[in-house]
């Protein structure tokens, strides 16, 4: 990491530049970024999978003083002389999530000073009982919030990693079983395929883990519980939140004794519940989430002052999800994010997925939706209008060169028309009922 501080520090960036990386997950990658997080350069880190057209157009947005793309860049960082650098990272990596629309943002911290600095380190360590004694599993891509803060809270509390740099669920198995980590972090998709594998032995229990963490996604009551029967008493556990930021923990115990709950507040957080309008309230509790944070849990969209007043009122921020809280203070989620599609625990937004297939020559109109799949949490779906020369081969085949493939169609249906509102906008919501699907 001193190595990478130096590198970077000897190179002119200076705190609150930016150094953006695209690459897979390794051990290199990680210390590359708490390098440069240590002396306040902000790690901004893009996923590897993205096409180059996606990939250049965020590097256009956040406009960093160095890219590493690739493994000889990478390697290049530690060859140098190392300095000193703060006990804990002064900025969080910055991460592109498209929040409540379907443009990419960054979401930043900024720089913070050493005391701030410390107490988001405690903040996260107290929550999850990080020690020397840990070896985290890194199962998720280093592109996702979690994969970085589970493993920096490890690293910085003494402990030690198990980097799978893809996930694989033969590889976790026997990662369990030989290396015997002590946590690790899935998500439901990830668990869905290691429970399914035909040599896990029916009794076979992961007992060397303390946590097995598990967000990203809803998790099926039924997988969750063949997860539980796999561990010791309460250490499976849930968490929601968002790129921007963490709202609750939920531990088996509490998710047995309120079947369906994401949990309680986060500790130094509060939740709120603001009702919905007149025409989407049905007088039962729901509405937006709000989540009151402490100061140094605050955050702001790059460059898109308008969309951080958004997020914010006061001290608390939104995201847009729905839920509702009873009378103990458990959250449960009744809807994520407008549009939202969550696959294998990846985000990915309709409005980015139309505007590319809209390329096809011979596409006219597009609706985007998720339908639930119990691998992938839920599948991503397209309903085209077009030419007749337009068939889900043709856009099966044309969206390899559009789009990545975590947002590809998986499946596509071709239609004579979309439902739409009084004022010509797509029902993006009456869509399943339109095309006449059975989700039975």
């Amino acid at each position: 990491m001193a190595a990478v501080a130096g590198y970077l520090t000897s190179a002119g960036i200076t705190p609150g530049e930016r150094v953006a990386f695209s690459l897979g997950s390794s051990a290199e990658l990680l210390f590359a970024v708490l390098g440069a997080a240590r002396v306040g350069i902000i790690p901004v880190l893009l996923n590897a999978n993205l096409l180059e057209h996606e990939r250049d157009a965020l590097l256009a947005d956040c406009a960093p003083t160095m890219q590493i793309l690739d493994e000889d860049a990478l390697h290049r960082l530690f060859a140098a002389r190392r300095v000193e650098m703060a006990p804990w990272p002064l900025t969080r990596p910055m991460h592109y999530t498209s929040g409540t629309t379907g443009r990419a943002k960054g979401v930043t911290s900024g720089v913070w000073d050493e005391r701030t600095a410390r107490a988001v380190f405690e903040d996260e360590a107290s929550t999850w009982g990080f020690s020397a004694d840990d070896l985290h599993m890194v199962c998720s891509p280093m592109y996702h919030t979690v994969a970085v803060r589970f493993s920096a809270g490890t690293l910085l509390s003494g402990g030690s990693l198990a980097i799978l740099s893809r996930f694989d669920a033969a590889t976790a198995l026997a990662t369990l079983r030989q290396v015997r980590p002590t946590t690790a972090f899935l998500v439901p998709t990830h668990l869905q395929r290691l429970l399914g594998l035909a040599e896990l032995g029916p009794e076979e229990r992961f007992d060397s883990l303390r946590l097995l963490a598990h967000a990203g996604a809803a998790c099926p009551p039924v997988l969750k519980e063949a997860a539980i029967e796999r561990v010791a008493d309460d250490v499976l556990w849930e968490f929601y939140g968002a790129t921007e930021g963490q709202f609750t923990t939920c531990s088996t115990k509490e998710w047995r004794e309120r079947p369906g709950t994401v949990g309680r507040a986060r500790p130094g957080r509060r939740l709120s519940i603001e009702p919905l309008d007149e025409v989407e309230d049905g007088g039962d509790g729901v509405g937006t989430i709000w989540c009151e944070v402490p100061d140094f849990a605050r955050f702001s969209y790059f460059n898109d002052p308008a969309a951080t007043e958004a997020a914010w009122r006061g001290s608390s921020f939104s995201v847009g999800d729905v839920g509702t809280l009873d009378e103990a203070g458990c959250l449960y989620l009744t809807g994520r994010r407008t549009d939202l599609i969550i696959t294998g625990g990846v985000n990915v937004y309709p409005a980015e997925i139309e505007a590319a297939l809209l390329e096809i020559d011979g596409v006219d109109e597009v609706c985007v939706f998720g339908l639930d799949d119990p691998e992938w949490g839920q599948r991503v779906c397209a309903a085209i209008v077009g030419a007749p020369s337009v068939d889900e081969e043709r856009v099966r085949q044309a969206s390899r060169a559009l789009l990545a493939p975590f947002k590809r169609p998986k499946s596509v249906y071709v239609t004579s028309t979309l439902p739409v509102g009084p004022t010509g906008k797509v029902l993006r919501r009456e869509i399943v009922r339109h095309l006449g699907l059975d989700l039975g």
